[in-house]
């Protein structure tokens, strides 16, 4: 089941000094993943947070797999910076994602993050992203195509030219609040059928919760 991930540094600090930072934290990453037998979809390395789509066949295994590189990370970034202490802000925050156009939206929401930011243009103007894979400008070893995405289209180049143009079309305001929503309150992201499968298979409510009190029935 596919998951989208969410890393920030503590006190939104940054996490990544500069360009040796990330690929550390990406070999690290990649060599965690494998290790765990689980693939790696979609990133984009900002600078004080990590955004990743992830998908493992075993339970427990994308779990095991970030505590291992975050905590590696750690130890080579204090060491390599001469500090100490923490430095992600707690456990990573993740919602499972339902398959087609919901996995292919959180595609295009990590790899927009940079332009969101104003940080670039276009996203293939940021180096720290999968996008360059995706849009066939480079290869990626550490990326797994996900099935969803090789659906798009049989050829290579026909794939990336249509994600190309869906990639530049505006992500609308309620498909941007409902990834960030279900993202931060850990929920399931997906169809209704979607999410009462996820709560039966772990016995455990999925939707996510409005803001404030609850409401109370008046008097």
């Amino acid at each position: 089941m596919p998951m989208h991930i969410t890393h920030r540094g503590v006190n939104r600090a940054a996490v990544f000094f500069d360009d040796l930072d990330r690929r550390s934290y990406l070999r690290l990453l990649s060599q965690s993943l494998r290790r765990h037998e689980a693939g790696l979809h979609a990133y984009v390395l900002m600078d004080n947070h990590v955004h990743l789509l992830v998908t493992a066949s075993v339970a427990g295994a994308i779990s095991h797999a970030m505590r291992n590189a975050t905590q590696c990370y750690v130890q080579w970034f204090n060491l390599r910076h001469r500090r100490s202490g923490t430095l992600w802000d707690g456990r990573f925050k993740s919602c499972l994602v339902d398959s087609d156009a919901y996995l292919l939206s959180v595609i295009r929401y990590i790899e927009l993050n940079p332009v969101r930011a104003g940080m670039v243009a276009r996203p293939w103007d940021f180096a720290w992203s999968s996008v360059h894979a995706h849009l066939g400008l480079r290869s990626d070893a550490r990326l797994t195509a996900h099935p969803c995405f090789t659906a798009i289209h049989g050829d290579t180049a026909s794939r990336a030219a249509w994600y190309r143009r869906w990639l530049m079309e505006p992500l609308s305001a309620e498909d941007l609040a409902s990834i960030r929503r279900h993202t931060r309150q850990q929920r399931a992201l997906g169809s209704s059928g979607f999410q009462a499968m996820i709560a039966r298979t772990l016995n455990c409510s999925v939707i996510c919760r409005e803001r404030g009190r609850p409401r109370h029935a008046s008097t």
